[in-house]
């Protein structure tokens, strides 16, 4: 959860609450119960984020009728060639000018104090309660729960919500008629029925948490006023006289004081003066017509769903098993685990039409490459990538040795893509999902002084294909690339959207095009290594890497300087792909 998360579930709960409050005006001349349960929702709703709901509902599955592009590969295949394999090291997250911030710990500490006083509040509030019923002598009175005298109670209540007890106070007997203390004892159980005790403690939580805001004090004001009103009403309803109700509160004024605890339901609650009028009146308010139940019943259920259904229409088109029924499989497999991997990043190298061969490669790398780059059968190498969470630790670390040969001789990019997909699915046992959800990004820009991009020449370069040709000496290949041992990115004939993805696997974190540039460019970047993802290279069963040549030249810097386009933080889309269930392969 970001700060972001709570900003936006924030401000849609405090909205809730005053759509809440306008409700509850509209139905004034109603009963005292239905507003009481509008406020009681208001109150719930800022413990129940409407995020929630949006991915209960993206948790629904959505068929489709072909694979997907559903998630790149640890390195995706924007990456057409890399100089040298990258080793295992590369694969850490490195963080990018992490730095932090006081103003969030501030917060967050002033945040922990004010809920620390609330509770401690309550909580010794609550104690003298307890004391008081340690103290109390049993009573039978003619209600279904246990009644106590309590020398020390402030006035008649009811405690506790799973096993209730009414408190009463010393010689507050002797103060009622008959006919008083029915009506009182009628109040107190109808507060038992309404389970009001539960509905108070619940907002007190919300009062803790979210005691900064001071709706949450508004709507808990407005719940203890319509609860003593709507068992006021109730008491009229059950045929209590209302003049003996009314001097057996003021009785109660009189003699005792108001409990402590909202909590704690008594019967001076609220406005007295404003009660008293009421029940002297002897009115007792409408009951919802057929046509406000429906409309409150409407407005709740679309409160509830449009959530849930916004998460069904923007989950993925798939979940786990995204290769078309009709997908060739492969006539016999043989998966081998490998202690080092070669991250071979199109996983197809040393492959021929109707033969794979994955010479090692990283299992995410596999994954990616099958639900990505290579999904619908056919090279997509600038799909995006999206990093690979979930699933068990061993799985973020493993390489496989995959040798298949397949019916029908089909192209390399089908065995990447859809025929993989169900080979991972039958022997790995996985399962799958894509999210989005807003996170870290950066966006690249246009620098100050304008862009100083080299426009692209047709037949200036050599199209790539899967499996990769034997490099030429001299020979310049269509797509991007990143160097290990002297880092840079070059691509040509791309467009910025194309690098920008590129730019992602540097930087670890999604690079989104904000240039407004269309057009094709060559474009070539020489940067440091340090503060990137290529920290940890080193070339494979090779010598280490000599110091940078390049010293403190950080990316930021180069790509204003070289081509004149800027990397801005910010926050947007981050697409994941979950791995819900995987199994090890029994090895053949």
């Amino acid at each position: 959860m970001t700060a972001s998360f709570f900003i936006n579930h924030l401000w849609q709960s405090s909205g809730f609450a005053l759509l809440a409050g306008l409700v509850a005006c509209l139905l004034r001349r109603n009963s005292a119960k239905v507003r009481y349960w509008v406020w009681l929702s208001a109150s719930v709703k800022f413990l129940l984020p409407f995020a929630l709901l949006v991915n209960l509902g993206s948790l629904v599955p959505r068929p489709a009728s072909r694979a997907e592009s559903v998630a790149g590969p640890v390195f995706s295949d924007a990456v057409v060639r890399i100089a040298e394999p990258l080793s295992s090291a590369s694969n850490a997250r490195v963080p990018v000018y992490a730095s932090l911030h006081w103003v969030p710990v501030a917060v967050g500490v002033v945040w922990a104090l004010g809920f620390l006083m609330i509770a401690v509040s309550r909580w010794r509030g609550w104690m003298r309660v307890r004391a008081a019923l340690r103290v109390g002598t049993p009573i039978e009175l003619p209600i279904p729960v246990r009644a106590l005298i309590t020398p020390g109670a402030e006035e008649p209540g009811v405690v506790g919500f799973l096993r209730p007890v009414l408190v009463l106070p010393a010689q507050l007997l002797e103060h009622l008629n008959p006919s008083q203390l029915v009506a009182i004892l009628t109040h107190e159980m109808c507060h038992v029925r309404r389970r009001d005790n539960f509905f108070a403690a619940v907002h007190m939580g919300v009062e803790a948490i979210f005691w900064f805001n001071p709706l949450v004090w508004w709507i808990g004001a407005r719940m203890v006023e319509e609860r003593e009103l709507a068992c006021d009403e109730e008491v009229l309803r059950k045929g209590c006289e209302p003049a003996d109700y009314v001097e057996g509160i003021l009785k109660v004024c009189r003699f005792y004081t108001e409990s402590p605890l909202p909590c704690v339901s008594g019967v001076t609650g609220a406005d007295v003066k404003k009660r008293l009028h009421a029940i002297l009146a002897g009115s007792i308010a409408d009951e919802l017509t057929a046509g406000k139940k429906v409309v409150l019943a409407a407005m709740g259920l679309a409160v509830l769903s449009a959530p849930i259904v916004i998460g069904v229409l923007t989950a993925p088109w798939i979940q786990a098993q995204n290769a078309p029924a009709n997908t060739p499989k492969f006539e016999v497999a043989s998966i081998r685990a490998c202690a080092e991997p070669l991250n071979v990043s199109a996983s197809g190298v040393g492959s021929s039409p109707g033969r794979l061969a994955t010479q090692c490669n990283e299992l995410l790398n596999l994954i990616g490459n099958a639900y990505n780059s290579f999904a619908d059968g056919r090279r997509n190498p600038h799909a995006g990538d999206a990093p690979i969470n979930g699933g068990p630790s061993w799985a973020h670390s493993a390489s496989y040795d995959i040798n298949a040969t397949a019916e029908g001789n089909p192209g390399v990019p089908m065995m990447l893509g859809p025929m993989m997909q169900r080979l991972l699915e039958d022997r790995f046992q996985l399962k799958l999902h894509r999210q989005t959800s807003e996170g870290p990004v950066f966006f690249l820009t246009v620098a100050r002084g304008g862009p100083k991009l080299q426009p692209f020449t047709e037949g200036s370069c050599t199209p790539w294909s899967v499996p990769p040709p034997p490099l030429q000496p001299g020979t310049k290949y269509c797509g991007n690339m990143i160097n290990g041992l002297s880092p840079s990115v070059e691509a040509l004939g791309t467009t910025l959207d194309e690098f920008s993805k590129t730019l992602r696997v540097v930087l670890d974190r999604p690079v989104i095009d904000k240039t407004g540039i269309t057009g094709r460019f060559d474009i070539h970047v020489g940067f440091s290594r340090e503060g990137t993802a290529l920290d940890g290279f080193r070339p494979l069963n090779g010598p280490p890497l000599a110091a940078d040549p390049r010293g403190p030249t950080s990316i930021f810097t180069a790509l204003q300087d070289q081509v004149g386009l800027r990397l801005e933080s910010g926050r947007g889309p981050v697409d994941t792909l979950v791995i819900d269930h995987i199994e090890r392969p029994t090895e053949n």
